[in-house]
């Protein structure tokens, strides 16, 4: 293939993951989003495959079975409760791609047609360094954020005195590293970088808690994308670029939106501080037996069945207990008996953004009746019932009255505003953030012990009868 045909067909490989990403916004458009991904992925590996460069195709073709197979049997397998460790998971395998892509071109320049050994230009070894740098950071936090999602390790922020100055001094000494690698081509010096670089990564996700673990996978998003550009700047591909700086700048922006729905600061991201010190000041410690109120789902159904409007409330128990098409059974019957069904999603609920509209969108849920905060926020005073499943961290009031609390400032959806709320759990244990929810002790919230699934089902019975 020619060169001015290669870079053509780059060129709409690119417009497609463009229009892949603007359709991916929408859950109306998220199919045909897709399609334009799968078409510009096929187009751009098609397209490499047949460059000239390409002088052997059995590690390729070996490769894209291997591949090819694990993620068919993933895809297959997956369950979507575990989607967020999953894409932590890819986005560690991005960075790793990135590490090994600059140590082969240190190792083995004229193949990448970036000089010889010991006379590498020094814009291509600052390409290399910040490529080992980012891909190297982005490796191991993704690898701490798939622990933490995966239960593996707690999801408290994980502290020491002195971790701030500490990363700083790595950060300053990481950029000090590249730019005498960048100036010396000192093998010795890359894989320095390499490992500061890995012990950031650790130690810049550690002190995260587990209510901004969205966030979090969000920035590395980010940082796989600029790690892939970094991929495309050491192998002179253009594609690889675009699409590289495609992922990690709506990577950047999708975390600055979530940072300000959350009243966060995007910088604690990147400096590793964010849910750090307030967390562990207001997590442990005994807690004392408050009174609270315990219902049925016989009791759940009569009060929603005599209410005029019902805002449905869906957390990550939901997606646990895949109780998503039950809730939908539910709701449509609502329906039928003329209350009005709407369902509020805060930006962060669940482990992944998006996650709560997928599972919904997989249900069915009419996309009119899925509202975001800040649509439906001010809607929960004239509200007869709010019905929590799942949820918790999102709807704790202490968000707001309590500046000790991990979660303080964070937007939440006003639940305790509704005349009555039904709490779904299965037991009185606290959210991810590891934070007690005041919602759970007032007057008119009325707990629902059990499985999600389950308790929908039940409800679905007592409508019906």
């Amino acid at each position: 293939m020619s060169a001015n045909l290669s870079a053509l067909s780059y060129l709409i490989s690119s417009v497609c993951f463009i229009l892949a990403l603007q359709g991916l916004s929408s859950a109306k458009t998220s199919q045909r989003g897709l399609t334009f991904g799968i078409v510009g992925m096929l187009l751009a590996v098609g397209t490499t495959l047949a460059s000239p460069i390409v002088s052997s195709y059995g590690w390729i073709i070996s490769g894209i079975i291997v591949g090819g197979i694990i993620g068919t049997v993933i895809a297959k397998k997956i369950q979507m409760t575990a989607l967020p460790q999953l894409v932590a998971a890819f986005h560690s395998l991005v960075g790793l791609a990135a590490v090994c892509v600059a140590a082969a071109a240190l190792l083995e320049p004229q193949a990448f047609n970036i000089g010889n050994v010991g006379s590498i230009a020094v814009g291509s070894l600052v390409e290399m360094g910040l490529g080992v740098a980012i891909g190297a950071i982005t490796f191991t936090g993704s690898v701490v954020a798939f622990a933490k999602l995966q239960g593996l390790v707690s999801g408290n922020p994980l502290t020491f005195t002195g971790q701030h100055s500490l990363n700083a001094f790595l950060g300053i000494g990481l950029v000090v590293l590249i730019g005498l690698f960048a100036v010396s081509e000192s093998h010795t010096l890359f894989w320095a970088v390499t490992f500061v670089s890995l012990l950031l990564g650790f130690l810049l996700i550690l002190p995260i808690g587990g209510a901004d673990m969205p966030v979090v996978i969000s920035m590395l998003n980010s940082y796989s994308g600029w790690a892939a550009a970094g991929i495309g700047f050491t192998l002179g591909n253009s594609l690889l670029i675009i699409t590289g700086a495609l992922v990690g700048a709506s990577g950047a922006i999708l975390s600055y939106i979530m940072c300000k729905g959350m009243n966060r600061s995007i910088f604690n991201i990147i400096l590793g501080g964010f849910g750090g010190d307030q967390a562990v000041a207001s997590v442990g410690g005994g807690k004392e037996q408050r009174p609270y109120k315990a219902g049925s789902a016989e009791d759940a159904g009569f009060i929603m069945k005599n209410a005029k409007s019902v805002i449905i409330v869906p957390g990550y128990g939901m997606a646990v207990a895949q109780a998503q098409h039950a809730l939908r059974e539910m709701g449509d019957i609502l329906k039928n008996e003329g209350v009005q069904v709407r369902y509020a999603i805060h930006p962060v609920a669940g482990r992944m953004p998006g996650h709560m509209n997928v599972l919904l969108a997989e249900a069915n849920v009419p996309y009119e009746d899925v509202l975001e905060l800040e649509d439906i926020n001010r809607d929960f005073a004239q509200t007869d019932v709010a019905f929590v499943i799942g949820a918790n961290d999102v709807t704790n009031p202490s968000a707001k009255t309590d500046p000790k609390s991990p979660i303080y400032g964070m937007p939440i959806l006003d639940v305790d505003k509704a005349k009555t709320v039904l709490f779904v759990k299965r037991s009185m244990a606290p959210g991810y953030a590891g934070v007690d929810n005041d919602l759970f002790y007032q007057d008119h919230t009325l707990m629902l012990f059990g499985d999600a699934k389950k308790m929908c089902e039940e409800i679905i019975k007592a409508l019906e009868e």
